[in-house]
């Protein structure tokens, strides 16, 4: 009986101790006790649940920046030029235009964009560089689709855009073709660039061989000016003096007028022919003889005085022939 008490008490009963001996609140030192949560598993459970969706919501993201379907903003300032230009310059009076459009409506096409391939954390563009400018210049930040993209995927994209919005000109395709060549783009990655076929992009490179850039530069975009205008100007600068005509047309009064008015200049001023030279003239006379020689390079004048020896002129003429025949004797001919 003892040994059943005694194994009795070595376990004691809680709700008896709690009953004898109240609980001793106080904390052991340095130890801070938890509320226990109502229900651990669950909470555990819902915190793994959202930090799993988010991690999905982010890899979708991820997904549609890759492919281009999602539309993100960005600073300006992280935005690099497309390697290659595809214009001559932006016109201010079209910039100034598109800055009061997107105050008024905002942007409503975005650009295209793809990771700067050299400088990490900065973008480049395939197109959209007016509306880019445009952003600058108000403050605002530019409304973008980035893009994974290669140089060819960049260049074809670029050109499309372009050619899509006919807002390039002749002259400006041209050169855009032509700088591609110098990167050594094939000619079936240029053509997919500007939509066009092999005999076009053979004339638009004709075009640039012809008009030095430097004529190009002095014209502009000549918005109007087409194909045949091009070739046209090229065919007469072979015989023209290209240099006089820059500088013509950098003089201040030809930069006020239109960039198609240039051309047009360009074009009276390559029909012109330039003057030869006079050749130098020796003039020379025999003493007692009323004819003066007159000589040049390229041969000789006989001038025969009519008041001082009337009909000598003919009596010379009908000689000639006895004369060139002792001529030629005395050369042993």
């Amino acid at each position: 009986m003892a040994r059943k008490n005694l194994i009795e008490i070595s376990a004691p009963n809680p709700e008896r101790m709690d009953a004898v001996a109240p609980r001793d609140n106080r904390p052991i030192a340095g130890f801070v006790p938890q509320e226990r949560s109502a229900a651990p598993v669950g909470g555990i459970t819902k915190t793994l649940g959202n930090i799993t969706e988010k991690m999905e919501r982010a890899s979708e993201l991820e997904r549609q920046l890759a492919t281009g379907q999602t539309i993100i903003e960005l600073d300006p300032g992280l935005i690099d030029a497309s390697f290659v230009s595809d214009r001559l310059a932006i016109d201010a009076a079209e910039l100034a235009q598109l800055v009061e459009q997107i105050r008024e409506h905002g942007q409503q096409v975005p650009i295209l964009v793809r990771p700067h391939p050299e400088t990490r954390g900065r973008y480049q563009v395939a197109y959209g560089h007016r509306r880019l400018a445009a952003a600058r210049e108000i403050g605002i930040r530019v409304r973008a689709v980035v893009r994974d993209l290669t140089d060819g995927q960049l260049v074809v994209s670029q050109g499309q855009e372009n050619s899509a919005r006919t807002n390039l000109s002749y002259i400006e395709r041209a050169l855009f073709a032509s700088r591609l060549e110098e990167r050594s783009f094939g000619r079936d990655v240029i053509m997919a660039a500007l939509g066009v076929d092999k005999a076009a992009l053979s004339r638009m490179l004709i075009v640039i061989r012809q008009v030095p850039l430097g004529l190009v530069n002095a014209i502009g975009a000549a918005p109007d000016i087409g194909r045949r205008r091009w070739l046209e100007l090229g065919e007469r600068l072979e015989k023209a003096d290209v240099e006089k005509i820059i500088a013509e047309l950098s003089a201040d009064d030809a930069r006020k007028i239109s960039s198609d008015e240039r051309f047009q200049r360009a074009l009276v001023l390559a029909t012109k022919k330039t003057a030869a030279p006079k050749p130098a003239v020796t003039k020379t006379q025999v003493t007692g003889v009323p004819v003066m020689i007159k000589k040049t390079v390229s041969g000789a004048t006989f001038v025969f005085d009519g008041k001082i020896a009337p009909g000598f002129d003919q009596f010379v003429q009908e000689r000639l022939k006895v004369l060139f025949q002792e001529f030629n004797k005395d050369r042993g001919a």
